[in-house]
């Protein structure tokens, strides 16, 4: 019988938590039951296991990124579209370092193909189509943005840029300006 007051929604909520108070990777079944005093086997009746878990709370933070997303794009298009999805991104991580590492978690292809992942890349798909890029371009640039912002924020989330000048903000919208600057300036067929 399941303990009163929990559910898959509100363990999933406290493991969210959790990952941003102790890192994604540390996140188990057995902390949460730690987190609620309960018995790891009380929480088997929500979740399958710790990788039940990490996935749910993968998902939860990648709508929750999306949903930040679309209302910062919102009426936005060219530089300050691209700003504004690399700034909801940074802020996130920021904001929720453990559910930021989460959007990261590697799924299955069916859970992927049903998450808010899909979001991510039609809004960023959407930015580019203010830049006219030929078709064949567009998967290019996607990933070319993902491995800019996640890299970046992944080093400054390191500490990676603390230890000399300009600033992590001022490098930031160099960046920014460049990736506007290179997406322009790239030839159509």
């Amino acid at each position: 019988m399941a303990r009163a007051g929990l559910s898959t929604e509100r363990l999933v909520q406290a493991g969210a938590e959790l990952a941003d108070e102790v890192g994604f990777d540390q996140v188990t079944v057995s902390a949460l039951a730690r987190r609620f005093d309960v018995k790891v086997a009380s929480l088997y009746s929500h979740l399958k296991g710790s990788q039940d878990l990490k996935t749910r709370i993968a998902l939860l933070a990648l709508e929750e990124l999306a949903d930040r997303a679309a209302t910062a794009l919102a009426g936005r298009a060219g530089r300050d579209a691209l700003a504004a999805l690399g700034n909801v991104y940074r802020d996130y991580a920021r904001e929720h370092p453990g559910r930021y590492d989460a959007t990261r978690l590697r799924l299955n292809p069916e859970t992927a193909a049903a998450s808010a992942g899909g979001r991510h890349s039609q809004m960023t798909r959407a930015i580019l189509r203010g830049y006219d890029l030929a078709e064949a371009d567009r998967t290019h640039a996607v990933r070319l943005l993902g491995s800019v912002f996640h890299g970046y924020i992944s080093l400054e989330a390191a500490g990676g840029f603390s230890h000399s000048e300009p600033g992590t903000q001022e490098t930031w919208e160099w960046i920014l300006d460049h990736l506007d600057g290179l997406l322009r300036s790239r030839p159509t067929p």
